[in-house]
């Protein structure tokens, strides 16, 4: 009985442990410009965002990370169409969003999404 309540407790850590563990992915599209965490290989500290939009303007991606959840973050991708770019590697981030901008009106922006 008693090997038995180990095995269990065993199962339970396990359980418990392998989804904290693990990153979920999640997108975020806001006129032509997607944004996805975790980027760059799986990594919950990093973002990434990629310019789709036939036009001139820039896209960003806004997020918080776990380690700082007041300070909104943004990254921008100025590079032009088909390019990525990606943020530094920190803290988990928890919420974020994309937006393509539009010069002179608000930018195309995505609702927040948390991975």
């Amino acid at each position: 009985m008693t090997r038995m309540k180990f095995v269990a407790a065993a199962l339970i850590t396990v359980a418990l442990a392998v989804p904290m563990a693990t990153a979920v992915a999640a997108d975020a599209h806001g006129g032509g410009a997607p944004a996805w965490s975790p980027a760059d290989g799986g990594n919950s500290g990093k973002i990434a965002v990629k310019d789709n939009s036939g036009d001139t303007e820039s896209v960003k991606a806004e997020y918080f990370r776990t380690a700082s959840p007041d300070d909104k973050r943004t990254l921008w991708n100025h590079s032009g169409r088909g390019t990525t770019a990606y943020s530094g590697d920190g803290s988990r981030i928890y919420k974020f969003k994309a937006c393509d901008e539009n010069r002179g009106t608000p930018g195309d922006c995505s609702g927040w999404v948390i991975p």
